[in-house]
């Protein structure tokens, strides 16, 4: 899950911020895909005189050239090493970093000085740099799934493979055999690749419907809490979210990982229940109910989102 990056929704507030009043009410905190470890959040600068920096070397960058900048982007130099980032403006509290596809990105509040920004850049170069090369080779390992959407295809549900098996006829239907593991989908025999995807999301959707509503009344007791609604979600950067008034929405594509992981995501969004953040406090609340939530989350992490089927 990236690791879990906390993206407040309007108004966004930074890790580290204490909402009040009717802010908390509009609060929420997103579990991302695939990037827990990959973002990072500071306390706002300039309230206090910067520390000494540091003058370790960084891990290894490719080395800085002359080439232009994209547009959108800034660049800071280390020694024989460039650093080009995004930078945007927020009503945020403290300054956060997030490493994309897009490389470094820096969100930071609209009153902090473009000198403190990248003293706080400075600060965190080592983090940055390390957590660039880990995307960098996460990247390259990942490989878009070619997935044919046709009988005897294997299609990824709850943490294995089964077989989709098509019938043809005019009646249309489908069914999962747990017995042989395989999806049967009927379909009248000029019907094309989009109807049967089409077909298949809808069971996928319907799946995850029945499975997060036998599941989340599961770690609501166990924690002591309760949540007002849940809803699926189609998100292509979260796993779940759960705002301050106990709505929670979780990403249908969870169905294609084991229970375990889908349930290590129920717990996370309803330990915010109790944390609206993701201090040692929520982190605790979490242990509490899913105590391996550690093997868990990394497992996610490392499942990319491109070795899942496209729809």
């Amino acid at each position: 899950m990236k690791l879990l990056h906390q993206k407040p929704v309007k108004p966004r507030l930074g890790p580290h911020s204490r909402p009040q009043g009717k802010l908390l009410q509009q609060q929420a905190l997103q579990l991302d895909l695939f990037a827990d470890d990959l973002t990072a959040s500071i306390p706002p600068v300039g309230a206090a005189p910067a520390g000494p920096q540091s003058r370790a070397k960084p891990p290894a960058l490719p080395p800085g050239d002359s080439t232009a900048l994209a547009p959108g982007k800034r660049r800071l130099h280390f020694d024989e090493h460039v650093l080009d980032y995004t930078l945007l403006r927020s009503k945020r509290r403290s300054i956060g970093f997030l490493i994309s596809d897009d490389g470094l990105r820096v969100t930071a509040p609209k009153w902090v000085t473009l000198g403190d920004i990248e003293i706080a850049i400075r600060e965190k170069k080592r983090w940055i740099f390390t957590k660039l090369s880990e995307y960098r080779d996460r990247s390259t390992r990942r490989m878009q799934p070619q997935m044919v959407w046709r009988d005897g295809a294997a299609l990824p549900y709850m943490g294995r493979n089964i077989t989709l098996r098509i019938h043809a006829t005019q009646r249309a239907g489908i069914h999962f055999d747990e017995t042989s593991e395989q999806l049967i989908v009927c379909l009248p025999a000029d019907a094309g690749e989009q109807q049967l995807k089409d077909r298949v999301l809808g069971w996928l959707q319907l799946e995850a419907k029945r499975v997060f509503a036998e599941r989340l009344p599961i770690y609501a007791e166990k924690l002591g809490v309760s949540y007002r609604s849940f809803a699926l979600s189609s998100a292509t950067t979260q796993w779940g979210s759960c705002t301050s008034e106990g709505k929670i929405r979780l990403n249908w594509r969870l169905m294609h990982f084991a229970l375990p992981l889908i349930d290590y995501v129920i717990a996370h969004e309803l330990s915010h229940l109790r944390e609206m953040n993701h201090s040692p406090r929520f982190w605790a609340t979490v242990q509490s109910i899913f105590p391996e939530f550690e093997t868990a989350r990394k497992t996610l992490r490392d499942s990319a989102h491109e070795t899942l089927p496209v729809f």
